[in-house]
């Protein structure tokens, strides 16, 4: 009978939440961290601090053993105690300045109340900082809407008002693993025979395709790195998808500056769910490989067993800039790559816009199916 792991460590009195502000040094405001140059500035009196980014080289960030997490086994310094809030529509779980007691939920707009609670957490190992300002992302979320034919022109309108993006850094797990597979298939080789058959009163050659079975077996083997799964259920990942790829060469090693004037989302996923999901990524690929191995015209794949050593992972932060609206009593969200500018998002639809397109295609087959009749008349 194994034995249960030990309980996580508790938070004692003086185990407070990190906190991520950074007083000027000539005014005493709040500076922040800006994209473009990378530094933390002050929006008051102008102060500017630099924070002294990687050179060269990145630093390769330390892994983690999973075994050891799993068993809750992880030194103490690769924890933290975080505050957060969790939002009781859509679930969402960020970090909230204890300061502020009431606000709206920056993933669907929802108004809420907060309800700070500290929890301990894994700490982040890296962080991609922005790169993108607000203003920019503000333009990239703003063209990508006019391209939207159908959406109403309303929600257009209400994003070009300048309604203020959120600045999130979004959780994320990844995962190395070495594997080792063996497999049992077969191989199809195509060829062709000529068959003659009756048709229409008359002996025709066809051409057909066969295909030749062998059976197969070996062994593939695959070094997995990074592979990235999102750790975070509070945005579609159809949408968080859709933003990759993220330049992971480009992490810096966690810092608390880089999250200055943002907000950090805590993780929803935990690390085993995550790492079943980082599996099925695995598995795809190695199915992929097999295939590859087995060669010929066709393949087909009736077992895989893969052995799965020296798992690691990190716990990272990668920025998005957030927009949520409410339109005609909805919410609607949209995301942008705080790296890249990609944009995605759900998008609304305009009945009288549809119904207006619908009506001019008929207009413009009725006249043209007019013209036509009367040529040919």
């Amino acid at each position: 009978m194994s034995e249960s792991p030990p309980p996580p460590p508790r938070a004692s009195q003086d185990d407070k939440p990190a906190e991520h502000r950074f007083p000027c040094d000539r005014c005493g405001a709040d500076l922040r961290f800006d994209p473009p140059s990378g530094n933390l500035v002050c929006d008051f009196c102008g102060n500017t601090s630099d924070i002294g980014h990687t050179d060269g080289a990145r630093i390769a960030l330390r892994e983690l053993d999973f075994r050891s997490a799993l068993a809750r086994s992880l030194p103490e310094a690769e924890t933290e105690q975080t505050r957060a809030v969790t939002c009781t529509n859509c679930g969402a779980v960020f970090e909230f300045d204890p300061n502020v007691h009431a606000a709206e939920c920056p993933f669907c707009a929802t108004p809420i109340v907060t309800d700070t609670g500290a929890q301990r957490r894994i700490r982040p190992r890296g962080v991609l900082p922005f790169a993108l300002s607000e203003k920019d992302a503000h333009k990239a979320m703003a063209d990508w809407l006019g391209r939207l034919w159908f959406a109403p022109g309303g929600l257009k309108k209400y994003a070009r008002k300048g309604r203020r993006l959120q600045g999130m850094y979004v959780p994320y797990w990844t995962f190395d693993a070495d594997t080792r597979s063996s497999y049992r298939g077969e191989r199809g080789t195509v060829y062709y025979v000529t068959r003659t058959v009756r048709q229409n009163g008359r002996d025709v050659q066809r051409r057909e395709q066969r295909i030749r079975w062998h059976a197969v077996s070996g062994r593939v083997a695959r070094w997995f790195d990074d592979v990235l799964v999102l750790a975070s259920t509070s945005l579609p990942k159809r949408h968080t998808d859709a933003l990759e790829p993220w330049d992971l060469a480009e992490l810096e090693p966690y810092r608390p500056e880089f999250l200055a004037g943002f907000r950090a989302e805590s993780y929803t996923v935990e690390l085993e769910q995550g790492y079943e999901q980082a599996r099925e990524k695995m598995d795809r690929v190695i199915r992929r490989d097999v295939r590859f191995d087995i060669g010929g015209d066709r393949q087909r794949i009736h077992e895989i067993r893969t052995r799965v050593g020296d798992v690691t992972f990190k716990h990272i932060l990668l920025p998005v800039w957030l927009a949520a609206y409410r339109y005609r009593g909805k919410s609607y969200r949209f995301v942008v790559n705080g790296r890249t500018g990609r944009v995605q998002g759900q998008r609304p639809w305009s009945a009288w816009k549809i119904a207006f397109a619908v009506i001019a295609l008929a207009l413009v087959a009725g006249a043209l199916g007019y013209v036509l009749a009367r040529q040919q008349g």
